[in-house]
């Protein structure tokens, strides 16, 4: 329970007030005109390569990095180490492999690109229903994970219809954030949000380390000790376990991390608003280096909370230690009732409500873009929408994706559903990433490929991620008390990902041998603008 007086709790409210306040100003400020589409979609591509880096980092570091990387270091140890190094990872391949391309391809949505080679109402529905599924999840895991913890920061009775009406005014000040600001004003919260995470986390890093005369041995024996687990907290398996088939699915966590984590539409989205391809690696360089940095405080955050506060408390607080960074900052203020602990874990608490917005702001604008653009722009106007229309049809979107996420939420805000994030990652490791590999690198790349690849790849996540461990079956799973999983794994990826990447080549190979006068069509728009795609050369 939050045990904080008053006084802490009114500095957290006047704080959270003062962020929104901001930040909805300048979403007014930036907001596009009504008219202009490039400007919505791309902010005009002004951003410098710092603030760009800045905000693509900051959509990439949702309030599930935060909070749940930081608990599973708390609980876990070892395996949260992991999956903080391959959130990083993730980033950095994209950058080397994906970034540079996708920008000379892109114009605003990931449709666009797919749509390059392989035009039709085909490829932009496929798109926008794998966008869907990809975000929509995500921002499920976001939404009714704000209904818990703001009633843990404000110290609110942790009740239903509290954690409904914070569900609410979360959902509702996205909805506001998406529609008005576009990218530009989305950017302008991801870099707040992004520079004060810096701030707070390196600030409870630097008291973690000073707390123990700044030795890293010290801050580690502690940590083992406080997580109760002693020498196996240092070990892969408190997270999955330890048996081989739970270390095959530690395994392909981690690698559906790596492969779709950074492919997610929301992410891929912000690569096009870089002017140029020296722009686009300029801007890479600084989101890797943030995100870096960021995972590198994490790592200490969560050490420190094992440390520091003890898994014991953790968990009683939330089992999956979303609230260890909150008490870790309680713990370092001095303790309860003092100033440095007010400020402290008010300045924490208001850096996550803003993170929280940011992220789910993000998402939204992601899925309303291509409900607007691919779906009703391109499929249904056929590519005839005036910019007014489709910019009335986007800003309607963002109201209809956040109606149905905060519906969504809150029926599912009594669920343990983290397993959504999952479900999101393994959708873009096993969907997103074999249709933008494969459309940006294979001439051979066919409709028929690209639709096997994101129907395929999303269908077998989803089929497996409903009848796999997570869901049911296991006491940590989102119905313990049901059994109807024959997928022995929590995550999909070691599966579903070499199928998408299979379903992509047989559709491919299959229409090529079906109609080869269409398949060489196909081939011959790859290699007339392949030079511009991976130079950027005419």
């Amino acid at each position: 329970m939050n045990d904080f007086g008053t006084g802490t709790q009114t500095v957290v409210l006047v704080l959270f007030t003062t962020l929104v306040t901001l930040t909805l100003l300048m979403c007014v400020m930036a907001g596009p005109e009504r008219d202009d589409l490039t400007n919505f979609y791309t902010g005009y591509r002004s951003l410098t390569p710092l603030k760009n880096g800045l905000a693509i980092a900051g959509d990439y570091i949702s309030a599930a990095t935060v909070l749940s990387t930081t608990g599973i270091i708390a609980l876990a140890g070892y395996d949260g180490y992991v999956l903080a190094v391959s959130t990083a990872l993730s980033l950095v391949l994209l950058m080397f492999l994906l970034a540079e391309p996708l920008r000379n391809a892109g114009s605003f949505t990931m449709g666009d690109v797919l749509a390059r080679n392989m035009p039709g109402r085909a490829t932009r529905i496929a798109s926008c229903a794998v966008t869907l599924s990809a975000t929509l999840p995500f921002l499920v895991v976001q939404l009714s994970g704000a209904g818990s913890l703001l009633t843990f920061i404000l110290g609110i009775p942790h009740l239903a219809g509290a954690r409904t009406t914070c569900i609410v005014l979360v959902g509702s000040l996205m909805i506001i954030y998406a529609a008005l600001g576009g990218m530009r004003g989305t950017a302008l919260i991801q870099m707040i949000k992004i520079v004060l995470l810096l701030g707070t986390s390196g600030t409870v890093a630097v008291l973690v380390l000073n707390r123990f005369d700044w030795s890293p041995d010290d801050v580690l024996r502690a940590a083992q000790h406080g997580s109760g687990a002693g020498p196996a907290f240092f070990q892969q398996g408190l997270q999955l376990g330890t048996s081989a088939l739970d270390r095959l699915d530690f395994a392909s966590l981690q690698i559906t991390v790596i492969l779709g984590a950074a492919c997610l539409p929301h992410i891929t989205m912000r690569l096009y608003s870089a002017r140029d391809v020296p722009a686009v690696r300029r801007s890479m360089s600084w989101a890797v280096g943030t995100v870096t940095t960021f995972c590198l405080l994490v790592i200490i955050m969560g050490t420190g909370a094992a440390a520091l506060v003890g898994s014991r408390y953790i968990t009683a607080a939330d089992p999956h230690g979303r609230t260890s960074v909150l008490m870790l900052s309680r713990a370092l203020g001095g303790g309860t009732g003092s100033v440095g602990t007010t400020v402290l874990y008010a300045a924490m608490a208001g850096t996550v409500f803003i993170t929280l917005l940011s992220s789910v702001a993000g998402m939204t604008l992601a899925a309303a873009s291509s409900l607007a653009h691919d779906l009703f722009a391109h499929a249904v106007r056929r590519g005839r929408a005036a910019p007014r229309t489709e910019m009335t049809v986007a800003a309607w979107t963002s109201v209809a994706v956040g109606t149905v996420a905060i519906a969504l939420s809150t029926l599912a805000q009594d669920w343990d559903v983290a397993v959504l994030t999952t479900l999101s990652i393994c959708i873009g490791a096993s969907a997103v990433a074999p249709a933008l590999t494969y459309s940006l690198f294979w001439r051979g790349f066919t409709r028929t490929g690209l639709l096997a690849s994101l129907y395929g790849g999303a269908a077998c996540a989803l089929v497996l991620m409903v009848f796999s461990k997570a869901v049911s079956g296991t006491p940590s799973a989102v119905f313990p008390n049901a059994d109807f999983g024959w997928f022995p794994m929590q995550s999909t990826g070691l599966v579903s990902v070499p199928f998408g990447y299979l379903a992509g080549w047989l559709g491919s190979r299959l229409e090529h041998r079906r109609r080869a006068a269409d398949g060489l069509e196909t081939r011959r728009l790859y290699e007339e603008s392949e030079a511009r795609l991976l130079a950027a050369a005419e």
